[in-house]
């Protein structure tokens, strides 16, 4: 993952307006950016485009407006074309899993949205220990990928210590089935989707509730997706949060609930 002394390397950076929006409300609401005392947030692999790094810093200081962003990207020529967006709180600058920041900052909050997606899957755990290493004591990584409209995203939630939520973000009015989310799964969990697998079962059930609560769907998809996940909850599945992130179309499970066997 070597590049000079920056970790990791130039993907395609492919991006678009509002692609993020459902990763930067999830970040928007998480204690970690809520509680801490220095509000220091880092969007890595912001890509070809700054618009999800300016869309992020917005949507957060909606909530924190002491909340500082820091694009980071491999590739110094996205950095250059960057430069005009710069503002009070905001900065643009190269680097890479490692995370540089200007006096060795530690920040509250890492996104890495759609940057695993093109690495080989043996490669995400270091990538993942590189991040985590970098935040604060009770900061988050988020790490996760969504379609390009952002309609369908999923991503797993770090601390420090490791992986503890896994959540699936989607766009139920054009909702036909959970299971969409199959084909944006992180890293870590594209290549488990197979039976036998936990995501596998978890993707399963989705679906099965989701078809059993469909004459809801007459009233509203989010009635239909909030009886859904409450299925799953009474199933047995370690749901997490309550009916208002719900009816966003979002599920949160922990992590442990969907781990890679092996």
């Amino acid at each position: 993952m070597n590049r000079g002394t920056v970790q990791g390397r130039v993907t395609r950076g492919t991006t678009g307006t509002n692609r993020l929006r459902r990763m930067d409300r999830w970040i928007a609401a998480h204690p970690a950016l809520r509680r801490t005392t220095d509000p220091l947030v880092v969007d890595l692999g912001f890509g070809a485009s700054a618009w999800t790094t300016i869309e992020l810093f917005s949507r957060l200081r909606e909530v924190r407006p002491d909340a500082r962003v820091t694009g980071l990207e491999i590739d110094p020529v996205r950095v250059r074309l960057a430069a005009p967006h710069v503002r009070e709180g905001l900065d643009f600058a190269v680097g890479g899993f490692d995370v540089p920041l200007d006096g060795g900052r530690r920040p509250a909050v890492i996104r890495a949205a759609n940057v695993l997606r093109q690495y080989d899957e043996h490669e995400g755990e270091g990538a993942w220990r590189l991040m985590r290493e970098r935040l604060q004591p009770d900061g988050l990584l988020l790490e996760g990928t969504s379609n390009e409209v952002g309609r369908v995203a999923s991503w797993v939630g770090l601390d420090p210590e490791g992986p503890r939520t896994f959540t699936i973000s989607l766009h139920l009015p054009s909702l036909e089935r959970p299971s969409i989310v199959a084909q944006r799964l992180p890293k870590a969990l594209i290549h488990r989707n197979v039976p036998g697998e936990s995501v596998h079962a978890l993707l399963r059930d989705l679906d099965a509730h989701w078809a059993h609560h469909a004459a809801l769907g007459a009233f509203s998809a989010r009635q239909r997706w909030v009886a859904t996940v409450r299925g799953l909850r009474a199933a047995g599945w370690p749901v997490r949060d309550t009916e208002v992130r719900w009816r966003l179309g979002e599920l949160t499970v922990d992590w442990a609930a969907v781990a890679p066997l092996s």
